[in-house]
């Protein structure tokens, strides 16, 4: 598969934050019932943190000369989202994707549109704790 573009890599990632942002919020909708505030506040986070970086990408698209991709209208959700663990769970799934979203705009990028990527892409691994992730030498890739 050959690395793709620098634009279609900042696209596909502005597409993963648009998915994360509204992952994101259900699942804050969903801990709302719950009494583990620890949880409500690691969303709230993750939450907080996607759509910074999603303004941070569409403002990069536009710099590329391109218009930044919109979101879609809805997402679908896992159906049992109910314990704090589903959750959990649910939560870490989306990190994780971002983080392998991040280490390929990583790869596609460079100078300071890299630097930012890789500062993503740590924050990203970094903030997986909060869900039960586990440190890994190379987030974002299959290894």
């Amino acid at each position: 598969m050959s690395t793709p573009s620098p634009l279609e890599a900042l696209q596909r990632t502005l597409a993963a934050e648009h998915a994360s942002i509204f992952v994101l919020g259900a699942l804050g909708g969903r801990a709302s019932t719950l009494s583990s505030e620890p949880l409500r506040s690691s969303l709230t986070t993750a939450y907080d943190v996607h759509l910074q970086r999603r303004d941070r990408l569409r403002v990069l698209v536009r710099s590329a000369g391109a218009v930044p991709v919109a979101a879609e209208p809805a997402y679908r959700l896992p159906s049992r989202l109910t314990t704090a663990a589903q959750i959990k769970a649910e939560a870490l799934r989306v990190e994780r994707g971002c983080a392998t979203t991040y280490a390929a705009l990583v790869a596609a990028t460079a100078g300071a549109d890299r630097r930012w990527a890789v500062e993503a892409l740590v924050a990203t691994a970094v903030g997986e704790a909060a869900f039960g992730g586990r440190p890994e030498a190379l987030p974002g890739l299959d290894t």
